[in-house]
């Protein structure tokens, strides 16, 4: 069995450090953290993470001047984490390396989801996301459930690994139209429809693994 996946955080907001630990630490991520990036370089070189979490505005220097340090140190993958949420600040992160953009204030669900995905891409997690008798391959863009193929369309599959890949966590509607179709002010019954159709085909080899959670969204779990 390969290591567990190295996440250095960087964050100068205590609460904010402390609860992404606890929730990467939750799904079997080695962690550690820091306030600022005044020792980044030794840090890197003694904790070698797999991934970075980098909060944009720090004391001292900021994550944005700190991301080319990082993806200079073994090519690590970066997941900027920020209040600021401009077009033009998007499209300096990206410009700068980073993998993804999380803007403050955010859902650890999606956090942990986004960690995953980039982690995934790198090689750094299993392919293959198993809750119960489901078996979901990402990079495969396939899904068995009780060995049995779904045949999914690509939205369905979609909506699927997401909920794989934030598997045990409450989704809001919001959440997972941001996350599948890219915006949140689209009609909410499109959740209620592609969700319900995946339901179908899923509960043709067993239970009810999507439950919902009355007043809050939806959860993909072995246990209802």
């Amino acid at each position: 069995m390969s290591a567990p996946a190295r996440v250095l955080v960087l964050d100068d907001d205590e609460t904010i450090r402390v609860s992404v630990q606890t929730a990467l630490r939750a799904e079997g991520f080695v962690t550690e953290a820091a306030p600022d990036g005044s020792d980044l370089s030794a840090r890197l070189d003694r904790f070698r993470p797999d991934l970075v979490i980098l909060d944009w505005m720090m004391p001292g220097p900021s994550g944005i001047r700190l991301l080319p340090l990082v993806r200079a140190t073994g090519d690590i993958p970066v997941i900027m984490l920020t209040a600021r949420d401009e077009v033009d600040d998007r499209l300096r992160g990206f410009a700068e390396g980073a993998d993804d953009y999380v803007v403050k204030p955010f859902t650890m669900a999606e956090l942990v989801a986004r960690a995953g995905v980039v982690l995934r891409r790198r090689g750094r997690l299993p392919q293959t996301i198993a809750v119960g008798d489901l078996l979901v391959d990402p990079d495969a863009a396939t899904a068995h459930r009780a060995g049995a193929p779904l045949e999914l369309t690509a939205t369905e599959f979609r909506l699927l690994q997401l909920f794989a890949e934030s598997r045990g966590r409450t989704l809001s509607k919001a959440q997972i139209l941001t996350q599948v179709w890219g915006y949140d002010d689209y009609d909410p019954n499109l959740v209620e429809v592609h969700l319900s159709a995946l339901r179908r085909k899923m509960e043709q080899h067993g239970p009810r693994l999507i439950h919902t959670v009355r007043g809050l969204g939806y959860r993909l779990s072995a246990v209802a």
